[in-house]
């Protein structure tokens, strides 16, 4: 790994959440650790035992009685010395021990820098701390078991294992260059053809678990659009399974944006109300309904993808879907939603979806629903999970984020392009030149090969005393 500059200094902060608490956490780390731990408590306690102290001010009035901890470096969460201080959790006690341990030495800690320190100290990989946020921020427990199996290390052993098969590959045809004059021409050997194609196959198998984990991990983003009256809101709350949107038979109830987060097997899912859409004309005299409108398509155009619903009772021939469509983001499909199916003939659904698929574009797709009622609900969610390729999430599932994924693509990139090169030219040079640019890219993953300023924004995301 390459080897940064390790601080020395001593860093405090509060270890637990903001606000009032039956107990509160104070974190200490570093080289002073041991002297704070003496001057506040009197004595240094036996390494991993917890044990009872008073924790005295400068003038020996005491602040709060709790257990102090003490992990003597390096078998320490951050590799150094470190103290734990465990009081009442209001937060003018916690202050009070806070302000007297930057009194004596330490400072204020960053956010997420006492993982940093666990990094530097090389306690845990990149993947392992960023899993750290993960587990925190999990918004399901499928969420948070993947954050836990990658903090565990399992993703760090895909990558791994990937690192070592491109550096078995690269002596491999390195050896070719070496020894030009050896019996065996290693390039023209079938051997090393077959090691690279069983390698790309590995890289799609981990593609696959860093994508699933990505979904896990930041979700989807759908937008529910249509006309006024269409139902929108109704399937806001089908969606959310309570009611999250007011429901009535008056158009334009919704002016305004409404979010729901929600899970659908394990799946993030950040589902997006909006005002019902209308010509300009239509809206001249009314301010807020302009308004809204403005703010649907804003969020129209940052949605993954776009629910937009069809009111088939009143509108057979899906006019609303004709004359919006040439207005929607041409970058975000959509799904085609004929809602109110409960109120029609089944012949007349049966023509109205025949005529849908007619009418939408390459990647969009029609399903028949009731929102009211239920009807086809099921399928909206396995529609939704199938458009980014998610699967319920299981065992082997771990968390993963966008610069892994960013990663791993390019390192597969640089693979394929490997594999051209043996293949088409036999330029063992440049086989070995992107196979080594490939293992630069893995090693950006774990944190081996990295900018300081990724580390900045990585750790800086992390909250403070941790």
């Amino acid at each position: 790994m390459e080897k940064l500059f390790l601080p020395t200094d001593t860093i405090v902060a509060v270890a637990t959440a903001p606000g009032r608490g039956g107990v509160g956490v104070v974190r200490i780390s570093g080289e002073a650790a041991q002297r704070i731990a003496e001057t506040i408590c009197a004595r240094v306690p036996a390494p991993r035992v917890a044990t009872l102290a008073q924790f005295r001010d400068a003038a020996g009035e005491v602040i709060d009685e709790g257990l102090v901890l003490w992990f003597p470096g390096p078998h320490s969460y951050t590799g150094e010395d470190v103290l734990e201080l465990q009081g009442h959790g209001g937060p003018v006690v916690l202050e009070a021990l806070v302000t007297r341990a930057v009194e004596l030495g330490a400072r204020r800690a960053n956010p997420g820098e006492f993982t940093l320190r666990a990094f530097l100290n090389e306690k845990l990989d990149l993947v392992q701390a960023e899993a750290i946020a993960d587990l925190i921020d999990a918004g399901s427990l499928a969420a948070a078991r993947a954050a836990v199996r990658s903090l565990q290390g399992e993703f760090s052993a895909q990558v791994h294992g990937l690192t070592e098969a491109l550096i078995e590959i690269r002596t491999w045809i390195e050896a070719a260059i070496d020894f030009p004059e050896e019996e065996i021409d290693f390039l023209a050997d079938q051997a090393s053809a077959s090691r690279l194609t069983a390698l790309r196959q590995r890289f799609a198998s981990v593609l696959r678990s860093a994508e699933q984990g990505r979904v896990l991990r930041d979700g989807m983003t759908v937008v529910i659009a249509g006309r006024p009256n269409a139902g929108k809101s109704s399937l806001l709350n089908a969606l959310a399974g309570h009611d999250a949107a007011i429901v009535t038979p008056l158009a334009g109830t919704t002016r305004d944006v409404l979010r729901e987060r929600i899970a659908v097997d394990g799946m993030p899912l950040h589902v997006i109300d909006t005002a019902g859409l209308r010509s300009a004309e239509d809206i001249a005299e009314d301010i807020v309904e302009a308004e809204g409108i403005r703010r649907a398509r804003a969020e129209m155009a940052r949605a993954d993808r776009i629910l937009f619903v069809i009111d088939t009772s009143t509108d057979p021939e899906l006019l609303a879907w004709e004359e919006e469509r040439a207005n929607l983001p041409t970058d975000v499909a959509a799904t085609l939603l004929l809602n109110k199916i409960d109120a029609v003939a089944l012949g007349q659904v049966v023509q109205s979806m025949a005529l849908a698929k007619v009418m939408i574009r390459t990647d969009d797709a029609v399903l028949a629903i009731s929102a009211r009622t239920g009807v086809g609900m099921e399928a909206v969610y396995s529609h939704l999970k199938s458009c980014v390729g998610y699967e319920t999430a299981g065992v082997g599932t771990i968390s993963a984020r966008a610069r892994h994924l960013d990663a791993l693509r390019r390192a597969e990139t640089h693979t394929e392009e490997a594999v051209r090169q043996l293949v088409t030219a036999r330029a063992g040079e440049l086989v070995a030149e992107e196979l080594h640019r490939a293992q630069q890219a893995l090693n950006e993953i774990i944190g081996e090969f990295h900018a300081d300023d990724l580390l900045g924004r990585i750790f800086g995301s992390f909250c403070i005393g941790k």
